[in-house]
């Protein structure tokens, strides 16, 4: 069989994008899914993401890790599928979709995509990290010279640490640049590695670093693949509302491919 495929990315972040919308893909597949996210021998992804039809929503999502197993909820893999859908003419620049985590808004412009994350109801506060989940589990966890720290090295023993088992999480390292920078770097479970970028983890650590030094909203975050803007509403029970994860996505190329 063929498939036809798009490639988008966000800031780094990469995804093969399929439009689903007839569901003949084989979802219960994870080798197939994990050999067309291969970046040596099928199209190289972080992800692979489905965009199908539903009766309440614009669309749904339904998001794979590159492993080929389903995942939890993704920031930057959520803003593609919203560019991907406005470039298949499902809706004219605001949208209302769902994914595994429920209900998501976002809004398009030819520069950026705004979406708007699940609120956040908490946080677990550690001697040496925070934990907290923003659609996925995130460890956050601050250094001061981030540009050398092996992440790779330092992320994946947390990741599959006995505190976060069975699922794991994934474990990011923030720099705090100044009142309202950070720099954060990745390593995102599922793929098993440093990722230019991950939108959850983004917010996970701007809400972190509000919580540890008062940083206020929004928060501007660089990452290894680009610019990503959180912006955020604290309550006073400590949860989080109003989160928006804004930042650019774009197509990269489209193709088929037949296995």
């Amino acid at each position: 069989m063929t498939i036809d495929f798009y490639k988008y990315q966000g800031t780094g972040n990469d995804f093969v994008m399929i439009d689903d919308r007839a569901e003949t893909f084989p979802v219960q597949d994870q080798a197939l899914v994990a050999h067309l996210c291969h970046r040596r021998f099928g199209i190289g992804a972080d992800g692979l993401i489905l965009l199908r039809n539903d009766p309440d929503y614009d669309f749904r999502m339904i998001y794979f890790n590159a492993d080929g197993a389903e995942g939890s909820m993704c920031g930057n893999g959520g803003r593609c599928i919203v560019r991907f859908a406005h470039d298949l003419g499902v809706f004219d620049r605001r949208t209302r979709f769902i994914a595994v985590d429920g209900a998501h808004e976002a809004e398009v412009t030819p520069d950026v995509v705004a979406l708007k994350m699940n609120t956040v109801s908490g946080m677990t506060v550690q001697p040496h990290y925070i934990f907290l989940n923003t659609g996925s589990p995130h460890v956050v966890k601050f250094t001061e010279d981030l540009e050398s720290l092996d992440v790779v090295a330092e992320g994946r023993p947390i990741r599959y640490s006995e505190p976060f088992a069975p699922g794991g999480t994934n474990v990011n390292y923030v720099q705090v640049l100044d009142e309202q920078h950070l720099f954060v770097r990745t390593y995102e479970r599922g793929v098993e590695d440093e990722t230019y970028s991950c939108g959850t983890g983004v917010t996970a650590a701007a809400l972190a670093v509000h919580r540890q030094y008062g940083l206020s909203s929004p928060i501007a975050i660089r990452t290894l693949g680009g610019d990503l803007r959180v912006a955020f509403t604290p309550q006073q029970d400590g949860s989080f509302r109003d989160i928006s994860l804004i930042g650019p996505a774009h197509r990269v190329f489209g193709g088929q491919v037949s296995y």
